[in-house]
């Protein structure tokens, strides 16, 4: 392993979505814990975070949110089949049920997509080097499509396809997020052939669903890594660079009404599970594994 070189991207996810996420993800970027950050443009503190990117030079990319909150799309924001009776999004698990029900128009999410890419581009002056969805929504049957579409249109190179190496002998995490998870693994999977042909990329490796929240710890991060490169690396030996991407969701828990993409914030934003993350992301002994495996962390540009 050792003369292995390892590009690790560590994203802090949701970037936007209130004043105290914004300021946990920047205070982890400063303490050099992650490299990269990943924007909801619909977040109540989007074009804070934005500015807050742009002082701080903070790698950003796109984090497409078509399941929490309002649409950015001033056409789809009154009537239109990604709303509920509500007139929000469906939710993470609603956006599924309703796309397996076939009530979901396609080119109504392309429509949505397109003003995200066009509103980060407002926001941060440039189009986003990677674009990816918020609850894993670019990998489902049909959306897939769409979202691949959307990226070669804009030039946009790089995604997430959340394939993560080992998930299966978690064996902490509670059955029915694991049914979800698995779920994500399966979409995934469906989802490699078709950004393949629209000439998309990602880091060889993912990880994040397993050192989600309450799972993450030292410990988790840096077995996850472990084992990711060890079985990648006895895929094909002969390689002398990993690219890896670890998914993270520090910050300091968002208190209501403060928040959120336009319902207010969500249980696991206001959760100790947020702070835990960013307590941990930022310890020493990360930093000192980082530096004994010769991982070095980057952003998408630096692929």
């Amino acid at each position: 392993l050792r003369m292995l070189q390892v590009k690790l991207i560590v994203t802090g996810d949701d970037f936007g979505y209130c004043p105290r996420r914004n300021q946990g993800i920047v205070d982890c970027f400063l303490a050099g814990a992650i490299s990269n950050v990943s924007l909801l443009v619909n977040g109540s503190a989007a074009a804070d975070a934005a500015k807050l990117a742009r002082r701080y030079n903070i790698p950003i990319g796109l984090h497409a949110n078509l399941s929490e909150g309002s649409p950015v799309c001033e056409v789809l924001k009154t009537n239109s089949s990604l709303l509920n009776q509500d007139g929000f999004f469906h939710g993470k698990m609603g956006f599924r049920a309703a796309l397996s029900k076939g009530l979901l128009n396609m080119s109504e999410v392309k429509q949505e997509l397109k003003a995200q890419v066009e509103l980060f581009h407002e926001l941060t002056g440039h189009l986003p080097p990677h674009m990816d969805g918020h609850q894993h929504v670019h990998v489902l049957p049909e959306v897939r499509h769409v979202f691949a579409e959307v990226l070669e249109e804009y030039g946009i190179k790089y995604t997430r396809v959340p394939i993560e190496p080992g998930l299966h002998n978690c064996d902490w995490i509670p059955p029915s997020l694991m049914d979800f998870y698995l779920g994500v693994e399966e979409d995934s999977f469906n989802t490699v052939d078709v950004f393949t042909k629209h000439g998309i990329r990602w880091p060889d490796i993912y990880i994040g669903l397993s050192t989600m929240g309450r799972n993450m710890s030292v410990s988790s991060i840096r077995s996850a890594l472990d084992s990711a490169v060890l079985q990648l690396t006895a895929k094909a030996p002969q390689s002398s660079t990993v690219t890896i991407e670890l998914m993270v969701h520090p910050g300091y828990p968002s208190v209501p009404p403060v928040g959120g993409c336009g319902e207010g914030p969500d249980d696991f934003s206001q959760s100790w599970e947020r702070l835990h993350e960013l307590q941990t992301l930022i310890k020493p002994e990360l930093q000192s594994h980082y530096k004994s495996r010769n991982i070095q962390l980057c952003s998408f540009k630096d692929l």
